[in-house]
């Protein structure tokens, strides 16, 4: 119950942090966005023995954290358990690669172990980008620059839907987690018979709140797509921040 109320405020906080002003806030989110998937898909690009290249991508999130002002520490929090998975999904490679590349005294590093590593880097990484990019661009403007690139308006308006109603259906847990504990003081946790009966509960409170927000829209004009503005028009320094960040990567990659 604890975590579910930390994960709606750090929602809230998340929000506060993108509309704050900063100079990497500041930045035209289209620009930014291009710079966030061009350097998502630098990195997985790299090989799965080559982490001398792979560790170079850094500096990138090193010097875009310092210009937007972005605690690590609270990244490590907020976004710990998907770190967490993303760093089992090679936890198996030195099981089934054990050529050996090179020796460190007595210790011999196989080619499973740099590839864990590697892979599991690539995904810290990539995670570490993502979460960059959305404390510093507010869900609207993301959904304008995503337009902008023409993605399909459907994926546009269930991205911005998911991303503000999330809260709701956090809240709707909380209330029913809430309305268990006082049924069962002294409980931890909900009790495994009640699992499924809780998720139908959830399900059915979800279309009923679903279909309330959705006549609401309906009642304000809505047509099937949001037509988002942003606030700053883009300028010859917004693009010139894109292109010095990809000759930048491109230079650490192939330099």
């Amino acid at each position: 119950m604890k975590k579910i109320s930390e994960a709606i405020s750090d929602l809230h906080k998340m929000d506060m942090e993108a509309k704050k002003p900063g100079w990497l806030q500041g930045i035209h989110p289209l620009p930014k966005l291009l710079v966030t998937v061009f350097f998502i898909l630098t990195t997985v690009s790299y090989g799965k023995y080559d982490l001398d290249g792979l560790l170079k991508m850094g500096i990138y999130l090193i010097i875009s954290f310092v210009l937007g002002d972005i605690s690590v520490r609270i990244l490590l929090r907020r976004m710990k358990a998907v770190l967490a998975l993303v760093c089992l999904v090679g936890i198996a490679n030195p099981f089934f690669d054990r050529n050996v590349l090179f020796l460190i005294g007595d210790f011999a590093v196989t080619g499973g172990m740099v590839s864990a590593v590697t892979l599991m880097l690539k995904g810290v990484f990539a995670v570490a980008a993502s979460y960059l990019l959305m404390v510093t661009t507010a869900v609207e403007d993301l959904g304008y620059a995503l337009r902008r690139l023409h993605v399909p308006k459907v994926f546009v308006t269930v991205l911005m839907l998911v991303y503000r109603y999330i809260i709701v259906l956090l809240k709707e847990i909380e209330r029913m987690t809430d309305a268990y504990a006082l049924r069962a003081p002294g409980q931890k946790g909900l009790h495994y018979k009640v699992w499924g009966t809780m998720v139908g509960q959830l399900l059915l409170r979800s279309m009923d709140r679903a279909q309330i927000v959705y006549d609401s829209m309906m009642l304000r004009g809505y047509c099937g797509e949001f037509y988002l503005r942003c606030k700053k028009r883009a300028g010859i320094d917004d693009f010139l921040y894109a292109a010095v960040w990809m000759i930048v990567l491109l230079a650490l990659k192939y330099g």
